[in-house]
């Protein structure tokens, strides 16, 4: 409808604008200098000449400007990188490290620190903490980090020359994969897409060619996928380190040195003041994997990945995306395909010379992605698209999370590690290994209610840790969390600036990775599961996150405990840090930034985004903009349906939606739907749970059957990656509709398609909402948050309020308990949990209708859409809908032959005027 192509072309505009005025400034103070100082010449001389001394200093910029389009990223980059931040610890790629070779110890060989040359790439270096040498000792034994993309080929790289940060970037946001990919289509209508250099970024998982790494299809493993092939020394020993182990070996071989013995044909050498055994078998395959000039053949696992081994490609790519212009990324995978060169480090190379950069709300909102990708705010306009949940995204991006599997995984490695290697690391390592264990340790207490820590080092069940009468989930302060756990004298910020320098997040999972290989099969339960859930490393990962939430404020947010379920097919026990407040992150962004755009059509109301994100904002330098929806009234018909066809009232409320004879009204209601609605019709459901028992009604009461006899019927799936070819069935039944009059899509409010699919045209005729899809007041997150909101404001006091009810009930996950916290609330907590249900009916409703020429009916099917607002204790629903949809709401008579008279006059009216 042209909302974010408006903002898109304004913003772009500005800036070559702006752009064009610091040249014409700079022109004229050229000009005053050298006139000051008589460079310009006199009269008489030639006007050429004269042309040429002003512009030699511009000509000079422009080439600087220009030197190196295409090169990787600034200094000013490279010194960002090499900032100290906890925030990038563990969203920094690893790859964006250089990992150093093994120093010599520092301590005498005693006589047991023997270790075996395949497990000395996990010893951990020497470390000394800020007592024995200050935080960050450790780093002046490493290289400093850079952004470097590691080949794995024997060839020389290419240097690249350092390239100029582009200023006055322009950096646009939204929420999904689709939505972005919607926007560079309509960049490219513009004159900008020619003139402004542009970047599409994406996650490894939307990027990623390398099919091995593609075939893992979970984010976070195809991300540790990926950085572990960056690893530029994984798995690699380096030429002279293995000359030197082999001169000793071959020479105790021969020779009855004092320092070698020999025992069932194990040597045992001193080599860098380290007990290495060798075998013969050992020697051997050394000696087999040394190529030409002594080089160590490279295994699969130490050869990176394939899609980075050569630079040149690298710079093809690069090459291709200025030749070709805007590009999504679809368009650019396929070009990483073509070139057989990875394009998510090929776009990221881009960002420095890039005037507009296209990018998820994840890279642009996390300081740690922002930090990551290099990211530079400085004075550029930041444009939020989708922003209507924008508060809530943005916390939830600082929530922290470990399982009870993980918690029980990192421990069990950990203990193996340390002792394994206890008699081998130096005071600083073992001190926080030990406090490692301490915290996971209590960790594990927590969620198994084990006072004494008796079934640690087995995979026990975790109800046997839930007593009877007991309730299951429980939140607590930052504080007092540390406390009841006796951790809180342990000084976190040390121990993550340990975490970071030590590596031993890498060295512990590369250890167990190689265990786990060694003694595949073993670690098995009696019923046949693993006790190892996910890998070793996305569980260090989550709790070193943990940690890095423990250390903010005490009021920022909460910790929540839940307990396993007895007999529970769900969720397992977990640990987590729900974030509470943005407005200090957000004030980042906004201190940064030279503007920030919120855009989004159902952004309203308004006044609960800035009081959760920028209540320091002047009122002067906030500036709110709406207009009226493009489409006429007469293209839109917007019904409050309150009667089904049988007489009986709609009431889709959490105690009745899952009567029998509500869900057959429902069912009766789509079979004349389908009589009347052309091709297709989309319902949204609040969950898919009833979803799926509505659907389950239909067919054992056999309205399903009656249905289909109409219209073929789609149902939305869970997975994302399914969703592509649904949509593609749904699209391909109503372009050839015969012998039927279209389709009917069951989607779910909240799921991917009710956030970024649009449904124009025939996609798109008629939308019904089923219901106020009002989130689960059992959930203890939402009721946190609910509480954190109608604190806000309160200068009285700082602490969360006490709500009329008792914590052992609110915390039981009962919902009438939920709703009891809920009548508790005075304002902005009742106004927070209505507005997350109305932008979701919002957000739903506005998929259809998406040009000047489109129509569609809108059908709300609940009596609470159309009831007397006075009789309710919460607002009325129709008061939070967008105006466009308010102005032309018809609130239904008590019968449905009124709605089915409007519908057919409705589109018999549109069918007509498009046909002339």
């Amino acid at each position: 409808t042209g909302k974010t192509l408006s903002i898109i072309c304004s913003a772009l505009q500005w800036v070559l604008d702006q752009r064009q005025k610091d040249q014409s400034e700079k022109r004229v103070e050229s000009d005053e200098k050298k006139g000051k100082n008589g460079e310009i010449g006199s009269d008489d001389e030639p006007d050429w000449i004269k042309n040429f001394v002003v512009n030699k200093d511009n000509q000079v910029d422009e080439k600087k400007s220009k030197k190196n389009k295409h090169g990787f990223a600034s200094e000013k980059y490279k010194k960002r990188m090499n900032k100290d931040s906890h925030r990038d610890l563990f969203s920094r790629n690893i790859d964006e490290e250089s990992f150093p070779e093994n120093k010599e110890c520092k301590r005498s060989v005693k006589k047991n620190d023997v270790v075996d040359l395949d497990d000395n790439e996990f010893l951990l270096e020497e470390y000394e903490s800020e007592e024995e040498g200050g935080i960050g000792s450790l780093n002046s034994k490493r290289k400093g980090n850079k952004f470097t993309v590691n080949s794995s080929s024997e060839e020389e790289e290419d240097e690249f020359e350092e390239e100029e940060e582009v200023k006055l970037k322009v950096y646009f946001c939204s929420r999904t994969h689709s939505q972005l990919s919607q926007f560079v289509k309509e960049l490219r209508k513009t004159i900008f897409a020619n003139e402004m250099n542009v970047v599409s970024l994406g996650s490894r998982k939307n990027f990623c060619i390398n099919e091995e790494v593609l075939r893992l299809g979970n984010s976070t493993q195809i991300n540790e996928r990926c950085l572990e092939l960056q690893k530029s020394k994984k798995k690699e020993i380096s030429k002279m380190k293995v000359l030197d182990i082999l001169t000793f070996s071959l020479a105790f071989k021969f020779s009855s040195h004092p320092n070698s013995s020999e025992t069932n044909n194990r040597r045992m050498c001193c080599w860098k003041k380290k007990m290495v055994f060798l075998t013969d078998d050992s020697v051997l395959h050394l000696l087999q994997n040394l190529g030409a000039e002594g080089k160590v053949r490279r295994t699969k696992a130490s050869s990176g990945c394939p899609m980075l081994r050569k630079h040149k490609l690298q710079k093809q790519f690069r090459d291709e995306i200025s030749h070709q212009g805007v590009l999504d990324i679809e368009d650019l995978v396929q070009l990483g395909r073509n070139i057989g060169t990875c394009p998510y480090y090929g776009s990221r190379s881009m960002i420095t010379s890039a005037d507009l950069v296209v990018l998820p709300y994840q890279s642009l909102l996390s300081k740690a992605s922002r930090e990551a990708l290099g990211l530079n705010l400085k004075d550029s306009i930041v444009i939020i698209d989708e922003a209507h949940n924008l508060a809530d995204s943005l916390i939830s991006m600082y929530d922290a999370k470990i399982t009870l599997s993980q918690l029980e995984n990192v421990h069990s490695h950990i203990e193996k590690y340390f002792g394994r290697f206890r008699g081998l690391l130096g005071p600083g390592n073992r001190r926080y290994i030990q406090t490692l264990l301490v915290l996971t340790r209590a960790f594990l207490r927590v969620l198994l209610n084990d006072k004494d820590g008796n079934r640690l080092n087995t995979c026990p069940d975790a109800e046997k840790g839930v007593r009877e009468n007991k309730t299951f989930d429980s939140s607590m302060a930052i504080n007092d969390f540390l406390f009841s756990l006796n951790i809180d004298n342990i000084n976190l910020i040390k121990l993550l600036q340990y975490i970071k320098e030590s590596n031993i997040m890498h060295k512990v999972s590369g250890y167990g990775d190689k265990m786990t290989t060694m003694q595949k099969g073993s670690a098995v339960k009696e019923n046949g599961e693993s006790c190892d859930n996910g890998s070793i490393l996305s569980g260090f990962q989550a709790l070193a996150n943990m940690l890095l939430s423990l250390t903010n404020n005490d009021g920022d947010g909460r910790i929540i405990i839940s307990r396993k379920r007895p007999s529970s097919s769900g969720q397992g026990a977990y640990l987590k840090y729900v974030m509470l407040t943005g407005e200090k992150i957000f004030s980042e962004i906004v201190h940064e930034a030279h503007a920030v755009i919120l855009a989004g059509g159902t952004l309203q109301p308004i006044e609960e985004t800035r009081e959760r994100l920028f209540p320091w904002l002047p009122s002067d330098h906030l500036h709110f903009f709406s207009c009226s929806h493009i489409v006429p009234p007469e293209s839109i018909l917007p019904l409050a349906v309150s009667h089904g066809p049988s007489g009986r009232s709609f009431d889709f409320s959490y105690g009745s939606r899952s009567s029998s004879t509500m869900m057959e009204e429902l069912g009766l209601l789509l079979c004349n739907l389908a009589t009347v609605i052309p091709e297709g019709i989309v319902v949204f459901f609040s969950s898919f749970e009833y979803e799926g028992q509505v659907y389950d009604a239909w067919k054992t009461s056999g309205i399903l059957e009656r249905i289909l006899k109409k219209k073929h019927i789609f149902r939305e799936p869970r997975k994302n990656t399914e969703i592509e070819v649904i949509l593609k069935k749904y699209k391909e039944a109503i372009d050839n509709p015969a012998p039927k009059s279209g389709a009917i899509l069951l989607a779910v409010v909240g799921g991917k398609i009710s956030e970024g699919i649009n449904f124009s045209d025939g996609m798109g005729r008629c939308i019904v909402m089923v219901g106020l899809p009002y989130p689960s007041p059992s959930d203890i997150e939402l009721l946190e948050r609910v509480k954190h909101i109608e604190s806000l404001g309160d200068t009285s006091s700082t602490e969360i309020p006490k709500l009329s009810i008792s914590e052992e009930e609110y915390y039981g996950g009962d919902v009438q308990s939920g709703f009891s916290i809920l009548r508790s609330c005075r304002r902005r907590g009742k106004e927070y949990y209505e507005n997350l249900c109305m932008k979701a009916v919002n957000q739903s409703i506005g998929r259809a209708i998406r040009h000047v020429n489109d129509y569609a009916a809108i059908l709300l099917v609940d009596i609470r859409y159309a009831s007397d607002s006075s009789k309710r204790s919460f607002s009325h629903p129709s008061s939070k809908l967008p105006q466009w949809i308010k102005e032309s709401l018809v609130s239904a008579a008590n019968n449905y032959g009124e709605v089915h008279k409007l519908l057919h006059q409705f589109f018999r009216f549109n069918k007509n005027r498009n046909c002339n």
